[in-house]
């Protein structure tokens, strides 16, 4: 289980870098700022602090993935990075 939660750590800081990376790019796409800033507001709810072991449970699933699939939607040149 924590070689699970060690892998995804490091592919969340991955995909966090190349985010990071491709957000200070001029030629960034459109959609990069406001899914980023949907993505971020959605791991801040307020929901977690209603329920917090469902929020934990959902950001340590669904925040890696759209991370990922944001990563995974970027050209090419911006993912070597």
């Amino acid at each position: 289980m924590m070689k699970r939660i060690a892998l995804l750590w490091n592919v969340v800081k991955g995909d966090a870098r190349v985010l990071w990376h491709a957000l200070r790019q001029p030629e960034r796409p459109v959609w990069l700022v406001p899914a980023t800033a949907l993505v971020a507001l959605y791991a801040l709810d307020p929901f977690n602090i209603a329920m917090p072991l469902a929020g934990v449970v959902d950001d340590g699933i669904i925040v890696p993935l759209l991370l990922h699939v944001m990563v995974r939607c970027l050209p090419a040149h911006m993912r070597r990075a």
